[in-house]
């Protein structure tokens, strides 16, 4: 089947199986692979991205099911070869070791801020839940985003 997307505010087709599921389509189809596999059950947070403004897991999803949506994934929060605020501030309180949980946390984030911009360690603690990280211990991911706030209250979070 053939579908249409907004990847990373660019218009994009893919032919794809009937069965593929977004995160698939993403890595191998559209070479996006900073969208990590994981659990590939929708429980490690690993495979989130942005669909319509919204965090998804993409391996839940089939690509299909996606046909005119716009997506973001971590390689479309950043402008270019500059980082988002957000991706600075994880750089900045060192808010990963392994980085294999990082695009997944990145994208969950940057949904929240988006909505959210003015959300307290509570809520940031809550939505971040579903993702799993087994090397920071989360406190450093928790201070980053709560250091990338001001940046989405100040309508400089750089990407849809």
């Amino acid at each position: 089947m053939n579908i249409e997307i907004t990847l990373n505010g660019t218009a994009v087709e893919a032919d794809v199986e009937p069965r593929t599921t977004l995160a698939d389509c993403l890595r191998h189809v559209l070479r996006k692979t900073g969208t990590h596999l994981a659990c590939e059950h929708g429980v490690c947070g690993a495979c989130t991205v942005i669909v319509n403004g919204e965090a998804m897991r993409s391996c839940l999803m089939l690509a299909v099911q996606a046909s005119s949506a716009s997506i973001t994934t971590v390689e479309g929060l950043g402008q270019g070869s500059e980082l988002s605020p957000l991706q600075a501030s994880f750089k900045k309180h060192n808010a990963l070791q392994c980085g294999f949980c990082t695009p997944g946390m990145l994208t969950t984030a940057h949904a929240l801020l988006s909505t959210e911009p003015d959300a307290d360690e509570d809520r940031i603690r809550e939505v971040i839940s579903g993702n799993l990280c087994r090397c920071t211990g989360y406190v450093p991911i928790i201070e980053a985003i709560l250091d990338a706030k001001a940046a989405y209250q100040n309508g400089e979070s750089a990407s849809s």
